[in-house]
């Protein structure tokens, strides 16, 4: 379980982190509505989690870091990008590290109770939660996520090939 939970993470860490280099810097501040995360902030909330959550499983936070004001503390499209990418390290690290009893651990925050296993798994959900959250902001602001984009461009590569074929037969 715990190989697959780090290939999902891993999954969502490289889409999120290729979002987020795609996204122009003056789209960081780009907010759907009022009173809700901007796309800075949602990159932010993701690497919050990603310090957070390993938290109250031991898993010392970067210092200085607080759960309540970190999101809003950096505003720079390198600031937040090289937050984001340090802070899937970080989790990765204490994930990697643990043994499969220590996921059996129980553990509680948020008013739940789980296990570290439970701990890794809602990062994982929180991870791929945001990521849908970032790619309609990016895609609202006419940002092709970059996956997507080497995807078109590799079937319409494929379609000429294969209408270059027909032609010539």
């Amino acid at each position: 379980v715990k190989d697959e939970i780090i290939m999902w993470i891993q999954d969502a860490e490289s889409k999120l982190i290729e979002l987020a280099e795609a996204t122009p810097e003056n789209k960081y501040a780009y907010r759907p509505g009022k009173g809700v995360r901007s796309t800075g902030e949602v990159f932010m909330h993701v690497a919050s989690a990603n310090y957070g959550i390993p938290s109250f499983l031991g898993v010392k936070p970067p210092e200085g870091f607080d759960l309540a004001t970190f999101e809003k503390s950096k505003t720079k499209k390198a600031d937040i990008v090289q937050t984001l990418r340090a802070s899937f390290e970080h989790m990765g690290t204490a994930l990697k590290g643990m043994s499969e009893e220590d996921m059996e651990k129980p553990a509680e925050f948020f008013g739940m109770k789980t296990t570290a296993r439970g701990a890794y798994l809602l990062i994982l959900s929180h991870c791929h939660e945001h990521l849908g959250q970032s790619i309609a902001y990016a895609r609202s602001n006419g940002v092709v996520p970059p996956w997507t984009a080497r995807m078109e461009a590799e079937m319409a590569k494929k379609a000429g090939k294969s209408g270059e074929s027909k032609t010539t037969n």
